[in-house]
């Protein structure tokens, strides 16, 4: 998965906790949360597998 996947998984989940949070819907905010740090995990695998190439 690329850099631009991950940032747009974060994105994604952003949305969906913000969307949770404005219609006090907690199983989507949860959701939201947990898209975006599975964004930030596949980012940061993205920058080690890079550094590892140079």
């Amino acid at each position: 998965m690329g850099k631009g996947k991950a940032k747009a998984k974060q994105m994604k989940g952003q949305l969906k906790e913000s969307a949770g949070r404005a219609m006090d819907d907690k199983r989507l905010e949860a959701e939201g949360r947990g898209e975006k740090a599975v964004g930030k995990a596949q980012e940061a695998a993205e920058k080690v597998k890079r550094n590892f190439k140079h």
